[in-house]
């Protein structure tokens, strides 16, 4: 058995999990807040209406690309 006075692996561990667990819980807050977001956003282009929009003449039909 041996004792080193200069060991700081167990601190720079608990260091090291102790960051990874707030970056996990910031993560997962993120995460919740932008699933509230998209349901928002879904719900709010389900009120629209379901009825469509009415097209006007060739609007939307040609598409000019430029190379």
């Amino acid at each position: 058995m041996s004792i080193s006075l200069n060991n700081t692996e167990g601190v720079q561990t608990n260091i090291t999990t102790g960051h990874a667990l707030k970056t996990a819980k910031l993560s997962q807050g993120q995460q919740e807040i932008e699933g509230q977001m998209a349901l928002k956003l879904i719900a709010s282009a389900g009120s629209v209406g379901s009825t469509a929009l009415p097209t006007v003449g060739n609007s939307g039909h040609n598409i000019n690309i430029k190379v």
